[in-house]
């Protein structure tokens, strides 16, 4: 990595290392929960995974496919016999943790996180609670100790990645449909938990201090929020300090992100960049550099060096980690493929670095050309100074990089990796100079990410349209909406009729109380002219619905259970339902099956006011929630736990309730929340739920 010597200095933030001059200090301006624990993992920004076990000893092929990877006890459905001849056969001779930790290292990686223990319940560790581990191997090696030892000698945090989900362990359920060899009676779950806090005390004693504690394979209905609450608070107690990601608890949503009051300390994006970023909430995308985690001899899709980077430029931009996945052969190596690019991104790093570590989610957006970083710089001889960090994906061939919407002063602006070149000249254009142009060379100085910093006075002035916030678009009496205002020393004004705000149109107060059906249009101001686009926002003044009359009803709701395999829920009017029974909670209903069935719930709801009611189902497969024919909740189709919601105008009363869900596979949850007048987001109580008799 470069250091870069300007007319002012900075330090640049690696844990417990200054660069620079001592009397500026480089901050990302910002603090969150928990900043103590995460504060190396947020300047880290870039890790290496590891997926490595009995799996890489097929290296994909069984029964003349080639394209499994680290599931292919399951996938190619192996039986338990089969697969454990493995064990015997593993000893993976050119093994070597400081080759690893050294390739982590060029590659610009801080972190590295790997699994002692995947799906198949193989352990890379050396462990008292099984036989089924690296010791009972030829190799009869513990991984785990050598890899510790050799991140210790080299300044890389440790992180273990554990499955909570187990293909050998007797306790562990559910079965895989098509395994007939291990029968489950007599399997206790609540032993198997007591196996795998016994496991992960030896992970987190043996091996001196972890930075992180990487769970998967939670999405099965056997854990629940109570087991994910209780782990966390284990592993927490075992070591304070230690980062836990949110798959130890059942709460991952859209992109992995952990949903409130569910356990966890980042999100798990995996294989995928969430499109506008996380605001205020930590997270990391895990991918692979080709197709499988697992080593697949046959998998030559490799991604190029320069899509790497990129995503590597696009994650730091929006304030995520990359954890970029390696899997390797059985013999113990790191594939050729895979420590290529790793080199790659490494000549990468040790000019651009600055631009990725430390940095926080960049302020300019998407913009074409490509994206941004950010840090803040407060000097002791002036006010704050925001370094942005442009990362240019395609390089202008006019030789001029148009940033729009920037109204901040320029300080100055030059070449990431070539520091001691000329300044870049910058100017400005359009209608209020709300453009910066800045002269670049001919040539992008780099094949796959130029970067240039550009440093200007106080915290980032861009023209972002504001954020209009309201309870829903629809209202009963009146709607108050708040402005969301990110900017210093401007003016937001507004209109109701749908017509642009002017400098002369009403200021936005703490909130704008609207009476009737209105389009609001926000627009900030500075100096009598408009320094943003604007925002737009339709409300719309309605009638409650109103309830039914009812003349007997007993607590509760009709629980229909149907079977059947379904990728979307299925129209329950054209099927009978195999039993029907009645419900007090929508948890873990009494089935005949483990995976593909559904359940229809009905009934009627007590709505204690009139008013504007918010419904959310939290499901994992599809829900879909109807009050009378309308479809209020539409969470429906295959995917992991996720919450949707929708709203309704309601009068006081009793209303026609449904609520459908379908299980194919995995996690099995249904949960039903609500808010309005006078209600917080919660579950709704069992005690507003009725049916006929």
């Amino acid at each position: 990595m470069s250091v870069r010597c300007l007319a002012w200095v900075m330090v640049c933030l690696m844990a417990m290392l200054a660069w620079g001059c001592a009397a500026d200090k480089v901050s990302d301006g910002e603090t969150r929960p928990g900043d103590a624990r995460l504060e190396w993992w947020r300047e880290a920004r870039f890790g290496m995974f590891i997926h490595w076990g009995l799996y890489a000893i097929p290296a994909g092929e069984w029964g003349g496919r080639k394209d499994y990877g680290e599931w292919i006890r399951s996938s190619a459905q192996i039986p338990e016999a089969e697969y454990d001849r493995f064990v015997d056969q593993f000893n993976p001779t050119k093994f070597d943790a400081g080759r690893i930790v050294q390739a982590a290292k060029q590659a610009g990686m801080k972190y590295i996180v790997i699994t002692t223990k995947h799906h198949d319940g193989f352990c890379l560790f050396d462990s008292a609670h099984t036989e089924f581990d690296v010791m009972s191997t030829p190799f009869k090696r513990d991984i785990m100790k050598e890899l510790a030892e050799a991140c210790r000698r080299e300044g890389i945090r440790l992180g273990w990645y554990y499955s909570i989900m187990d293909w050998k362990h007797p306790d562990y359920l559910p079965r895989r449909d098509w395994e007939r060899d291990r029968p489950k009676e007599g399997a206790d779950f609540d032993r198997y938990v007591r196996y795998m806090k016994a496991q992960l005390a030896e992970l987190l004693t043996k091996y001196g201090e972890i930075g992180v504690l990487w769970f998967d394979g939670q999405w099965e209905g056997t854990w629940d929020h109570a087991r994910g609450k209780d782990m966390y608070a284990y592993v927490r107690g075992l070591q304070p300090r230690i980062i836990v990601n949110n798959r130890v608890d059942k709460g991952g949503g859209e992109f992995g992100i952990t949903r409130e009051g569910y356990m966890g300390d980042f999100g798990t994006p995996e294989q995928e960049i969430p499109p506008m970023g996380l605001p205020d909430v930590d997270w990391e995308t895990c991918m692979t550099m080709n197709d499988h985690w697992g080593y697949c001899r046959a998998d030559q899709n490799w991604k190029s060096a320069t899509d790497l980077i990129r995503k590597l430029s696009d994650i730091a931009s929006k304030g995520g980690n990359f954890l970029l996945n390696v899997g390797p052969t059985a013999e113990g190596e790191i594939p050729a493929a895979s420590l290529a690019r790793l080199r790659e991104i490494g000549a990468w790093m040790e000019r651009h670095g600055e631009a990725i570590y430390g940095t926080r989610a960049g302020p300019l957006g998407l913009p074409k050309w490509g994206r941004s970083t950010r840090k803040v710089v407060d000097k002791t001889d002036g006010p704050p100074m925001t370094r942005l960090y442009l990362h240019v994906w395609e390089w202008p061939r006019n030789g001029r990089l148009v940033v729009e919407g920037l109204y901040n002063e320029v300080l100055g602006a030059s070449l990431l990796s070539w520091p001691d070149g000329p300044s870049l000249n910058v100017s400005r254009e359009g209608s209020g100079g709300e453009n910066l142009v800045i002269a670049l060379p001919p040539a992008a100085p780099d094949e796959h990410v130029s970067v240039v910093v550009l440093d200007v006075v106080g915290k980032p002035d861009v023209a972002h349209a504001p954020e209009l916030e309201a309870f829903a678009d629809i209202f009963v009496e009146t709607v108050d909406v708040k402005v969301k205002a990110g900017r210093e020393n401007v003016e937001y004004r507004y209109t109701l009729d749908g017509s642009e705000p002017t400098a002369r149109s009403p200021l936005v107060g703490k909130v704008v109380k609207i009476g009737d059906s209105a389009t609001m249009k926000v627009k900030a101001f500075r100096g009598g002219k408009a320094v943003s686009p604007t925002a737009s926002r339709a409300f719309t003044k309605v009638a409650c619905r109103p309830g039914v009359n009812i003349f007997a009803a007993e607590p509760g709701l009709k629980a229909d259970y149907y079977e059947g395999d379904w990728d979307r829920l299925p129209d329950f009017e054209t099927m009978e339902p195999k039993r029907t029974s009645v419900a007090t909670s929508f948890a873990r209903q009494p089935r005949d099956v483990d995976d593909k069935y559904a359940f229809r719930f009905r009934g009627y709801i007590n709505i204690p006011k009139d008013g504007v009611y918010r419904f959310f189902t939290n499901s994992d497969d599809g829900s879909r929630l109807w009050i009378g024919e309308q479809l209020v909740v539409d969470n429906d189709g295959l995917h992991s736990a996720s919450e949707k919601s929708g709203v309704i105008a309601l009068a006081a009363g009793t209303h026609f309730f449904t609520v459908a869900m379908f299980e194919k596979s995995g996690g099995d949850e249904l949960q039903v929340m609500w808010e309005g007048p006078g209600i917080r987001k919660e579950e709704v109580p069992w005690a507003v739920f009725v049916r006929d008799p």
